[in-house]
């Protein structure tokens, strides 16, 4: 993608492409209007404290739902602001759950929010954010979109 152009989703996302040996790998399933979700454990590369996974890697999870879930519901977005509210460590090697949902839609601007949760059900982190859409998930021939 040029800075102004159309995303493209060559596999090589840290969040959720196979095709990046060291990234996440992260598999969004849609749930229709109740967002994506995906269901993941952190491995120890992704550490922070001990135990613990790092502040940024937290929050790419969130950005990653943020993301898929604009992309469920037809779009091609990218983050323009987020807010995230940490409530509990996120654990290195434990079942997470991840979800993200649009909330709202303004012209080319969606809301979206996300959640991590830990296995039985606790709140992790959370996070709003606003995305700008750059077209439809349809404007582009890629993993997206392969039938185009």
């Amino acid at each position: 993608m040029s800075v102004s152009g159309v995303p493209i989703d060559d596999g090589r996302c840290f969040a959720c492409g196979p095709e990046n040996p060291s990234g996440l790998h992260l598999q969004f399933e849609n749930l229709g209007e109740d967002g994506v979700r995906a269901r993941t454990a952190l491995a120890p590369q992704f550490q922070g404290w001990r135990g613990i996974a790092h502040g940024g890697i937290a929050i790419s999870l969130l950005d990653e739902a943020m993301a898929h879930a604009a992309g469920y519901a037809g779009y091609r977005g990218v983050t323009a602001s987020m807010s995230v509210r940490f409530r509990k460590p996120v654990p290195l090697g434990a079942p997470l759950v991840v979800r993200g949902r649009v909330t709202w839609k303004r012209g080319n601007v969606l809301g979206i929010e996300a959640d991590v949760r830990d296995a039985s059900g606790a709140l992790l982190l959370r996070g709003e954010g606003h995305f700008v859409s750059r077209g439809s998930v349809g404007d582009a021939v890629d993993r997206r979109n392969p039938g185009a």
